[in-house]
């Protein structure tokens, strides 16, 4: 089976229970946001808003809301789907066992992309921008958002779909300066295939063409984010998967058009023509600001017949975006580590806004002749992934030797960091890039794009007993007034708010001082923050402020700390500084108000029956 179209998806989810139908009129400033993640939070169905203030058009969200029923929606293809990725990674095994692997072959054949204008419900009507659904999600987003994109371009030398990227970069639909219905905001951050596109019809002089696809099956918006395998494209991948040949024309302009899209918006892109995008409430959990990103002039804005806007919000982890994160995991979890000799796990940890913190199992295995064993092998790893496509945005990367606990796993946060802070050496062990590209979204570092980063390796015996209870003696001067242990061996300290880098360095001078003296062997790491108890309430709590509001070149610190040939280290508990800081953006908040007028849907209990 394979859906058609969203509108089938739709019935299908509502057939088996897996949707439910919002039917009075909801206001897209907020409110249909406000919902979503509600109903999100309580593992909820997804939603059909058929009635959108200022627009005639229902919209969808929450399909992928829960890895089952994501998987749900790909029962008929997952499983082959794992089969065709694994043989793209090894592909001999085909040869060893050709009969094992012929049932794919009809999943294959379904992958080419078919090009053809008959039966083309896409062009049922035109419409402008204005008359989208205007859904806004944070009160301080800088106008409504599309946040379920599937953004086409081709390669200027190498025209055509088989060579083309779809990708899922937000596109700002009014607000700032944009002329109304005339301009619109494309927002992409770095190592992203369109960028490659743009650098091409930039060095050439000529305007890129972009065709943003909304909705259609939901094979679509799931191939616009699968970090694929070199060489395989998302429309292949996008008709294997959905069962489906990616149907698509070009229209009189030359703009690709997807078949099954409900809506497709085209424009070009022109070089060096950028407008300020933002703010966007995004899912680091904080905001993305204003900046400078390419401006794209509107051509056309097509649709079929009863055509369903399809949306998502994004925030702090976990959203509905996590789903789509375990499922490509599902799908591509053992084709990365095939990649990388040596490498048998990696997680980019969703708790922690996927790109601040990556956890990595590999082998260590150069000097198996030695009983010391430290690491060697696991370090040249590291600098592998960090060379990785956007494997290479990760900022903090903790990599553990597979040897020294076989039963290691990266998606255990709580295990991997005890595992690594009971056998890291802080003189020896962490390693700095200063200077260098980080998340775009991420504004921990000194500039856009910019910042550092630093790997924590481990190998080797357990090196220190973590702490399990603070001891009744164990005390911190002024002006430290609260501390609480969040793990075994981590302490969460609260601190006065973040002044300045040289009031911060009198205040390590403090900590220094006092922890000198303690017997402190057994604390592997002391995170200052704002707010003690919320930092070490849970474990979610705890990397997302660690690893999102700290920048290593600038925020680490440690206890009897040293510099050595231009090597770092220090001898006692390791220090991060995850206080909020100036140059931060501000973390997303639900408007009270909002929270509020939502109420009536669950009151009334028509609509929602409940869940919210």
């Amino acid at each position: 089976m394979g859906y058609k179209s969203l509108s089938e998806c739709v019935c299908d989810l509502e057939k088996h229970g897996n949707l439910i139908r919002i039917k009075e009129e909801v206001d897209p400033y907020l409110e249909m946001a406000a919902i979503h993640l509600k109903v999100y939070e309580n593992k909820g169905p997804a939603l059909l808003f058929e009635n959108i203030k200022g627009s005639k058009f229902p919209a969808v969200s929450n399909l992928f809301g829960t890895l089952d029923r994501s998987k749900f929606l790909f029962r008929d293809t997952l499983d082959k789907i794992k089969v065709l990725v694994d043989l793209k990674s090894d592909p001999i095994k085909a040869v060893k066992n050709p009969f094992k692997y012929l049932n794919v072959a009809l999943t294959a054949m379904s992958a080419l992309p078919l090009k053809g204008k008959w039966n083309t419900p896409i062009l049922y009507g035109k419409t402008s921008i204005s008359e989208l659904p205007q859904i806004v999600n944070w009160p301080m987003d800088g106008g409504p958002f599309v946040t379920m994109p599937q953004v086409y371009t081709e390669d200027p030398d190498r025209p055509g779909a088989m060579n083309a990227n779809l990708g899922m970069y937000r596109i700002q639909l009014s607000g700032n300066d944009y002329i109304q219905n005339q301009e619109i905001g494309l927002h992409y951050q770095l190592h992203r295939g369109i960028g490659v596109h743009q650098s091409k019809a930039n060095a050439k002089g000529q305007p890129l063409k972009v065709s943003i696809f909304v909705g259609g099956p939901p094979s679509h918006p799931l191939a616009a984010v699968m970090p694929l395998p070199e060489g395989l494209s998302e429309m292949t991948f996008a008709g294997a998967l959905g069962n489906r040949r990616f149907r698509y024309f070009y229209d009189s302009e030359g703009f690709c058009i997807s078949a099954d899209a409900d809506f497709v918006i085209t424009g070009t892109l022109y070089p060096n023509e950028n407008k300020p995008e933002g703010p966007f409430g995004d899912h680091l959990g904080y905001y993305s600001l204003t900046h400078p990103f390419p401006l794209m002039k509107v051509h056309n804005v097509y649709h079929r017949k009863d055509p369903i806007w399809s949306f998502t919000v994004v925030g702090r982890p976990p959203q509905e975006d996590t789903s789509f994160g375990a499922l490509i995991h599902e799908i591509t979890g053992s084709a990365i580590p095939k990649e990388i000799n040596g490498l048998h796990e990696v997680n980019a940890v969703d708790a922690a806004g996927v790109h601040p913190l990556l956890f990595a199992i590999g082998s260590e295995r150069y000097t198996p002749y030695l009983s010391g064993r430290r690491p060697q092998e696991i370090l040249t790893i590291a600098n592998h992934i960090l060379g990785k496509n956007q494997l290479s945005l990760a900022k903090y990367l903790f990599i553990a030797a597979k040897e020294d606990d076989p039963k290691l796993h990266t998606h255990n946060i709580e295990g991997f960091l005890i595992h690594m802070l009971e056998r890291i050496d802080f003189s020896r062990d962490l390693h700095f890039f200063t200077k260098t590209t980080i998340d775009t979204l991420d504004y921990s570092g000194s500039d856009l794009n910019s910042g550092s980063k630093v790997i924590f390796a481990a190998a080797g015996d357990v090196k220190r007993e973590l702490i399990k209870e603070l001891p009744g003696i164990f005390g911190l001067p002024r002006p430290f007034n609260n501390f609480k242990l969040a793990l075994p061996g981590v302490v969460a300290v609260e601190s006065p708010v973040y002044v300045s880098a040289a009031e911060t360095l009198e205040q390590i001078k403090i900590l220094n001082k006092n922890l000198k003296s303690h017997k402190s062997g057994n604390i592997a790491l002391i995170v200052l923050c704002d707010d003690a108890g919320f930092t070490a309430d849970n474990i979610n709590n705890l990397v997302w402020v660690t690893f999102t509001r700290s920048n290593p070149s600038h925020d680490i610190y440690g206890i009897n700390s040293f510099t050595e040939n231009k090597h770092w280290g220090c001898e006692g508990p390791l220090i991060i500084d995850a206080r909020k800081k100036p140059h931060h953006a501000p973390e997303l908040i639900k408007d009270p108000k909002v929270e509020k007028s939502i109420e009536r849907l669950g009151v009334k209990g028509a609509s929602l029956h409940g869940v919210i």
